[in-house]
């Protein structure tokens, strides 16, 4: 039966009319117009985003799923960090009103603390009036309220409950136990985003969507009386980011909690990626150490990837194996390209299995400089190094803006500390007058004071950096060496970079031999061993190329020292301070003096700064042991 209303849909098919008789369009062509106008844009878009990521790829036979991750992952942290590094570079425009603004939320914070009390914060109204009311400190003045907070004591030192008790390195000396807070770590969250965009734009192939291998393990974490946790800040920072899928071992990789295994893990995922864009750890000390491990389990490395599997004697859990197994596959090709690798020998071998190797992530300055130079001249030749920032158990002070550069410059973060500033002429007094951050002079050193968001006010960390020009109104600094880090067995004051440069001097005039490692104990710390009634250096090294030193070469450091320092020569002349003592350890020596070190300290070997100058019995004991020549 004929419709009125079908015969005039017949007549005029562009339109519909409904029982109440109003007029719509046609839902086709609204479809057809929509998707031209939204569609092509779209689909456009789509391509564009595709050809994107397979520029990105380098050859890599991931899945798209993988790949897009990767992508969308990377694009958002590079938009991110680019507002982080906006928001760093207007503080350090008006580093005045930046500093004073950092102080008073801390005091502000914590002024109704017993802490604050005892130092009148409320009547602290500016720089001037916190530096007239509250003493420089050491950390003696804080370990009563540290222990008191972490057996669960509120309200004593800050008024919030530390997210982390962590441990320092000893590099001084002495040990400690600081409070980390959420602001403190969210410091350093800031900092990876600034990092992040100083790499993107000085290294533009990390833009690639390669695999980073990743040399992180767990911390062994323990709990104080209250359950607060007891580690290391830069590991549990870390945590958050090792969930994104960037990185080249498995996340049960990152479940394992020794260092061996960890290492042997990652590397086993790394070598099985011939397109590896990068190494990344946090001390250069870290990836030597895992060269130094491939260059001793490599056959086993090889075998395993060959076969598809992980090392059955390797001392992980059931359940981290089997999780990391469903991620191998036999791959007997790359095993053999690896084994032709390998059996030419180590120098260069980072380019040389990794091709598309872009940059080595890790802090190469201070006690880790030794490594970073080695990896640069051995197994890393021809790869950049990048070491990002100045940190500490204390918190984040500098990040590295100029990542190209052969010098570790590091802006300081007027954001994360105030701070002040000792002159080194000034650093013995107890209580010397304190310059602030507009105040400083280029090329000068001096002693670092800060007051950070973890209940440190004031603080003396030691640390002796020098002013080396400034960014916008903030300064760039150098580090140069620890207060505690000197040789000084008569007042000749023999500081660790001083030393460092000879002893790199004395080496090279011992043909063949390469300095890998060393440490230096002043002969008081033998006692009645010492073997000699003059005072004097015991220096230990690790060397490859010789297997002996004849007496002239040994005494060439002498010679050296002597030549590089005038008051040393003095003191030597006069008799009043005797030979340096040159002793070769065995190979891998001071990796096993490391894990000694971290097992009887408490912290983590992923945060360790190698001892250059040892202050404890024990740690010497140990090294005496070691020694065949």
């Amino acid at each position: 039966m004929n419709s009125p209303f079908l015969g005039e849909q017949l007549e005029n098919p562009g339109l519909i009319h409904n029982c109440q008789g109003l007029v719509i369009a046609k839902p086709m062509q609204m479809l057809f117009i929509a998707a031209f106008i939204f569609g092509v844009p779209t689909v456009w878009l789509l391509v564009l985003l595709c050809c994107d990521i397979c520029n990105r790829s380098k050859g890599q036979t991931r899945s798209f799923f993988s790949l897009l991750s990767h992508y969308l992952i990377h694009r958002t942290a590079s938009l991110q960090s680019g507002l982080q590094r906006q928001g760093l570079e207007q503080s350090t425009k008006n580093i005045l009103q930046v500093q004073q603004s950092t102080l008073q939320h801390r005091i502000r914070r914590n002024r109704n603390t017993e802490y604050g009390k005892l130092y009148q914060f409320s009547k602290i109204t500016d720089r001037e009036t916190f530096r007239n009311l509250h003493p420089l400190t050491r950390y003696d003045h804080y370990e009563e309220y540290i222990e008191r907070t972490s057996k669960g004591e509120e309200n004593v030192l800050i008024s919030e409950r530390p997210c982390i008790l962590s441990r320092t390195s000893g590099t001084s000396g002495s040990y400690a136990t600081l409070l980390n807070t959420k602001e403190t770590m969210n410091d350093f969250h800031q900092a990876f985003g600034v990092v992040f965009h100083s790499m993107l734009d000085v290294y533009p192939r990390t833009r690639n969507l390669q695999w980073t291998a990743a040399f992180y393990y767990s911390p062994d974490w323990t709990k104080s009386e209250s359950g607060i946790p007891i580690g290391s800040n830069l590991p549990s920072l870390m945590t958050s980011m090792l969930k994104l899928t960037m990185y080249s071992t498995p996340a049960a990789g990152f479940e394992i909690a020794t260092e061996p295994e960890a290492l042997y893990v990652h590397l086993l995922f790394a070598l099985k990626d011939r397109t590896l864009g990068m190494l990344e750890a946090h001390f250069a000390s870290t990836v030597y150490h895992s060269f130094a491990l491939l260059q001793n389990k490599w056959e086993q490395l090889i075998e395993d990837i060959r076969l598809g599997q992980v090392n059955p004697k390797l001392k992980i859990t059931g359940d981290v194996r089997l999780k990391l197994e469903a991620r191998l596959k036999p791959d007997p090709q790359r095993a053999s390209e690896l084994a032709a690798e390998f059996e030419i020998g180590f120098r260069g071998i980072a380019r040389r299995v990794w091709p598309h190797l872009n940059l080595v992530l890790s802090v190469d300055s201070g006690s880790h400089e030794l490594y970073g130079s080695h990896l640069k001249c051995f197994y890393c030749q021809g790869v950049p190094i990048y070491s990002p920032v100045y940190a500490a158990t204390e918190g984040l002070i500098g990040v590295n803006l100029w990542p190209g550069k052969e010098k570790r410059h590091y802006l300081l973060c007027p954001h994360s500390m105030f701070f002040e500033f000792i002159p080194v002429d000034l650093c013995s007094e107890e209580q010397p007058q304190t310059l602030f951050l507009d105040e400083v002079k280029e090329n000068e050193l001096y002693e670092l004071v800060i007051t950070n968001a973890s209940g440190l006010y004031r603080y003396r960390m030691g640390d002796i950096i020098k002013i080396v020009g400034f960014h916008n109104q903030c300064p760039v600094i150098e580090f140069k060496y620890r207060l505690g880090q000197l040789l000084n067995v008569r007042g000749e004051k023999i500081l660790e970079e001083t030393f460092y440069q000879t002893l790199l001097r004395t080496v090279s005039l011992w043909p063949g031999a390469v300095l890998l490692d060393y440490c230096c104990v002043e002969s008081g710390l033998l006692g009645s061993f010492c073997g000699s009634s003059d005072p004097h250096y015991e220096v230990f090294v690790e060397i490859k190329g010789v297997r002996n030193l004849s007496e002239d070469q040994r005494y060439k450091l002498d010679q050296c020292l002597q030549e590089d320092s005038e008051l040393y020569q003095s003191f030597r002349r006069k008799g009043s301070i005797g030979p340096v003592r040159v002793h070769i350890v065995a190979p891998g020596s001071f990796k096993e003096l490391m894990d000694f070190i971290t097992a009887n300290v408490g912290t983590s070997c992923s945060q360790f700064n190698m001892h250059r100058i040892l202050r404890k019995k024990e740690f010497l004991n140990f090294i005496q042991r070691k020694v065949i020549s």
